[in-house]
């Protein structure tokens, strides 16, 4: 019986280079879409936080008024709630209250799109906040905090995007700002159970100052800036 020697197969050098390569482009591919996702996100929260300031001055400036809590909306728009005239803005950036509740936060987006600064539903009772670009609220709130009365330690009104999470953060604050989240007009702390801003910044989480932690990448952040 003569011993037959089987031929055995298998790849070549040049076809594992091949399949390496073409991994390669692949997961490049990917990459770079991801990128181009992230970079999209960045540039929309951005837009979003700008585009709430602007309607903030329009209204400031057309009725010398601060939005939310302007006390005599009533007379500019047909079932318009009135705020409390102070100017501060009561309620939380993500309350979704009734606005018979007197959450001027909530008044907030009732009379910018009553006035036609903002787009989205607005009727006698209900204004709720539009989410951002990553997802979470966007939304206004003025001296909310017990530490020394301020969002982040900045007073007075300020626009707030939450469940950012922490690279998109870091991009925003370095647009707009000075890429360090416990300082200058834009400031962030990492998001809560109820996601609210309502705590002085005590450290940074994110930039240059004080390098962030894997805990603190992989977390979201409430983003807000001064308005």
């Amino acid at each position: 019986m003569k011993n037959i020697k089987l031929k055995q197969s298998g790849f070549t050098l040049v076809e594992i280079a091949i399949v390496l390569v073409i991994i390669g482009l692949l997961l490049g591919g990917v990459l770079k879409g991801q990128e181009m996702v992230d970079n999209a996100k960045i540039k929309n929260v951005v837009n979003d936080m700008k585009g709430v300031s602007a309607a903030y001055y329009s209204y400031l400036d057309r009725y010398k008024a601060v939005p939310g809590d302007d006390i005599l909306a009533s007379t500019h728009f047909t079932g318009a709630v009135n705020g409390g005239g102070n100017g501060a803005i009561t309620g939380v950036y993500s309350a979704v209250t009734p606005l018979a509740a007197a959450a001027e936060s909530n008044n907030f987006w009732q009379h910018t799109r009553m006035a036609g600064f903002m787009n989205g539903s607005a009727t006698a009772t209900v204004a709720l906040p539009p989410n951002n670009a990553a997802g979470g609220f966007l939304g206004v709130q003025s001296q909310v905090s017990a530490a020394g009365g301020s969002t982040y330690g900045m007073t007075g009104p300020v626009v707030c995007a939450g469940s950012v999470p922490w690279k998109i953060a870091q991009a925003v604050d370095a647009q707009l700002d000075d890429g360090d989240s416990a300082t200058g007009n834009v400031r962030a702390g990492l998001s809560g159970a109820t996601n609210l801003a309502t705590a002085a910044a005590t450290a940074n989480v994110y930039g240059p100052a004080v390098p962030a932690t894997p805990a603190l990448e992989a977390g979201m952040h409430t983003v807000c800036m001064k308005l």
